[in-house]
């Protein structure tokens, strides 16, 4: 299925709505409707940013660093508002966005209609399995993305969250956020408006057969788009009821029909309805598109920098935003000129090289002949030359995603980067232990997938971990709504619904720790990384790591800490011998000579026999 607080210009208000004073958008502030070494470790990454551009749309004041490294001398302070205004005027990027949605529009956002659409999300009465709906995979916990790395549909345990169970789809879903700005549609772009703008119809709607260029009569993409979910079988219809697209359709609108809450709040709307007529798929589709498009998040500090608020970006998101427009090439791919709307994706089809991962259980056909690759835009296109391409995926409000790519193989903002910066080493030496139990067995061959890789994105660059970090507090902090947290967003969720059915159960998102930000992670059946969490601070405000691990039997531990770069930083421990259980080691923040490391990224290399563990920590003190 388908598809940010505060600081809007007076402009952005009287276009789209006050963006503090309720945390409901646009209107969607009435009562509900029923008013109540061998240790080397593993560098890993995320997939949502291509690093350099596929097409020469880098301008000429650019310069990439490729193959020599990012490392530069950082602009002086004084300089850096003057060269990122400069910068972002070039690209042409207004910060303006969001209130633009009601001029292209035509029209005023329809408040009514829009809080219709908000029920329809929160109904299973909308899926033939009687399971799943819109917010199963596009959770407000989550910026209306997905909770999960690949998504669950139907058959699942009634929960969204990290708690959610079920047979596995093939790819995450992508945010329901701003997609009223996107020209294309899903990872492989198989929904797109032919003019390359979603609000002109001009030019047609593209589907997949069966419906092809039908729903081109429709004004926005959205509008068309909402016939489409209801017909998916893995996610919402299932495999019992017998029919076709049309038929399935016609079964959704006869569940509506008979509703008469539903057809009360449709009348309320659609004047033919309010005068007998049916409820149809036009309306249906209407009142989703209508929902989503309140779901513009679009006032992130870059925005508020654009417009002229100098101080609603720190220091290190100006510098990384620096990195992003000019040296490390992101914007090639994540565009914001043009059809991209300001959206940080050039809605083009790339290879980058992500690591493919397939589920234990799946009711969706996976490719190749072990049935266990994604041939992405080839699924589409039907040409070889076309697989493993996924749209570049847009980058606003990535703090809130549980996780990255197009099959949630990384779940961290920090590996983005590196994922990028060198794409062969990150993908050859994958581990799938950061993801949930059923992920981490069935990897896809990694080779084919190499050999796609963008020419662009071919050549490893070595940036320092100061600009990375620089770099992934921009990508997470200066492109975040705040709009889009859990905080705000959590008041969308009804309590209840017109067709009386139980709402989902939503699961909060856990609360990030405030000095290291782990995952999970094993290897073998002896040693097992329980927790890597932040124990007490020491004084002066700095803490040690804890880290805690089991033991299935009597064995001799070895532990140290690496760097990005594989180089030793300390030994924890060396050869001891520990007894079965549960046992706890401390790392403070120290190298071998006793200097305390910078902040950034390490990584955990643990071997009990010959069973070893490895995981990745963020150390952020």
């Amino acid at each position: 299925m388908m598809p940010r607080d505060g600081g809007c210009d007076k402009a952005a208000e009287n276009e789209v709505g006050p963006a503090v004073a309720n945390p409901l958008p646009l209107g969607l502030r009435t009562t509900p409707w029923n008013a109540g070494d061998p240790f080397r470790a593993t560098l890993k990454g995320a997939s949502s940013m291509a690093r350099l551009p596929r097409h020469l749309a880098v301008p000429a004041w650019t310069t990439l660093a490729l193959g020599m490294g990012l490392g530069f001398a950082p602009t002086p302070a004084g300089d850096i508002d003057r060269d990122l205004t400069s910068v972002l005027e070039q690209q042409g990027f207004t910060g303006r966005i969001e209130s633009t949605l009601e001029r292209r529009l035509g029209r005023p956002l329809d408040r009514r209609l829009a809080n219709l659409g908000r029920l329809l999300w929160f109904d299973t009465i909308i899926g033939l399995n009687d399971d799943n709906t819109c917010a199963g995979c596009h959770s407000p916990t989550n910026g209306f993305g997905d909770t999960q790395s690949i998504a669950i549909g139907i058959e699942n345990n009634g929960i969204v969250g990290p708690d959610r169970a079920g047979p596995r789809n093939q790819r995450r879903s992508p945010s329901a956020m701003n997609v009223a700005f996107y020209p294309t549609l899903m990872w492989n772009s198989r929904f797109a408006s032919l003019s390359g703008d979603p609000f002109d119809n001009r030019a047609g709607f593209s589907f997949p057969e069966p419906e092809g260029t039908s729903l081109s009569y429709l004004p926005h993409l959205l509008d068309a788009q909402a016939f489409i979910p209801p017909t998916e079988r893995n996610e919402v219809a299932g495999f019992t009821f017998r029919g076709d697209n049309h038929e399935i359709r016609e079964e959704v609108l006869r569940r509506l029909n008979a509703n008469a809450t539903y057809r009360d709040l449709f009348a309320a709307s659609f004047p033919q309805v309010h005068a007998g007529a049916p409820v149809s798929f036009d309306h249906f589709g209407k009142a989703l598109a209508e929902f989503e498009f309140t779901l513009t998040r679009a006032n992130a500090p870059i925005d508020r920098y654009a417009r002229g608020e100098l101080t609603a970006m720190s220091e290190g998101q100006k510098r990384g935003a620096l990195l992003f427009f000019g040296k490390a090439g992101c914007v090639g791919c994540h565009a914001v000129a043009g059809r991209s709307n300001e959206m940080f994706s050039d809605f083009d089809q790339h290879s980058i090289g992500m690591p493919q991962v397939c589920p234990d259980v799946t009711n969706a056909p996976f490719d190749g002949p072990h049935a266990d690759e994604d041939f992405g835009l080839e699924q589409v296109s039907g040409r070889i030359e076309d697989r493993y391409l996924f749209r570049t995926s847009p980058l606003r409000n990535l703090a809130v995603q549980a996780a990255f790519g197009h099959n949630g193989a990384f779940t961290s903002i920090e590996a983005v980067v590196r994922q990028h910066l060198d794409p062969y080493t990150s993908c050859r030496e994958y581990s799938t232990s950061g993801l949930d139990l059923d992920l981490r067995h069935a990897v896809g061959p990694v080779e084919p997938v190499l050999s796609t890789v963008d020419p662009l994105v071919r050549s490893p660059a070595s940036p320092t971990d100061r600009e990375i970090g620089w770099l992934v507090e921009f990508l997470r902090e200066g492109l975040l709504d705040p709009r889009a947290r859990y905080e705000t967003l959590r008041h969308l969720i009804p309590p209840a619904v017109p067709s009386g059915r139980a709402v989902l159960v939503f699961q909060a998102p856990s609360p990030r720790p405030k000095t290291a930000v782990v995952a999970v992670a094993s290897r073998g059946t002896l040693l097992h990384v329980l927790t890597l969490s932040p124990a007490m601070p020491a004084a002066g405000g700095t803490g040690p790591i804890a880290i805690s691990f089991t033991l299935a039997e009597r064995r001799s531990v070895d532990a140290r800490m690496y760097d990005a770069t594989g180089q030793l930083v300390a030994t924890l421990e060396r050869g001891a011998t520990y007894e079965a259980g549960v046992h706890e080691l401390r790392w403070d923040g120290r190298n071998e000579r006793g200097n305390r490391v910078a902040q950034g990224v390490y990584f955990l290399a643990m071997r009990a026999g010959s069973e070893t563990a490895r995981e990745r920590i963020v150390k952020l003190d």
